[in-house]
């Protein structure tokens, strides 16, 4: 996914790059691990928002619109996550598109636990949508993306 948003950015397609991941413990932090890899392929860290609090995809669209307070975005996946994610953001109010990437081409032996995995992940994004309607896990102080435009 870093690699996906790289190339986005180097190609003008994106301005700012907000990475969500999970940084639930001490030793688990998954977004500086990502910033500090676009760094390396020249994305500067001044365009790199991180959001480690992005437990889940719910959460992750949730904290983008009302945390980092984005409207419209690339939403960049793997194509067997992509459906979920558009959809969820759409749904809680950021305008998304997708950039899918690679997923079983490269790695055809996961392909039945991660549709297994993603058709309970759907049931649960379609509860949280519809009928429970959670707030994220974490709130906390909004950090808007500014876009240098």
């Amino acid at each position: 996914r870093v690699d996906g948003a790289v190339q986005l950015y180097k190609a003008g397609g994106v301005r700012k790059i907000l990475m969500t991941g999970d940084n639930g413990s001490v030793n688990y932090d998954e977004v500086t691990a990502m910033k500090e890899y676009a760094v390396k392929q020249g994305i500067p860290g001044e365009d790199i928002y991180l959001d480690y609090a992005g437990f889940s995809t719910y959460d992750s669209c949730y904290r983008a619109k009302e945390i980092f307070t984005l409207t419209e975005a690339v939403l960049v996946t793997q194509r067997y996550h992509l459906y979920r994610a558009l959809y969820t953001c759409k749904k809680l109010g950021v305008n998304v598109v997708g950039f899918v990437l690679p997923d079983f081409e490269l790695y055809p032996d996961l392909r039945l636990i991660y549709s297994v995995r993603e058709y309970a992940a759907d049931l649960k994004a379609w509860t949280q949508l519809y009928i429970t309607h959670p707030i994220a896990k974490v709130l906390g102080v909004p950090e808007p993306i500014i876009s240098n435009q």
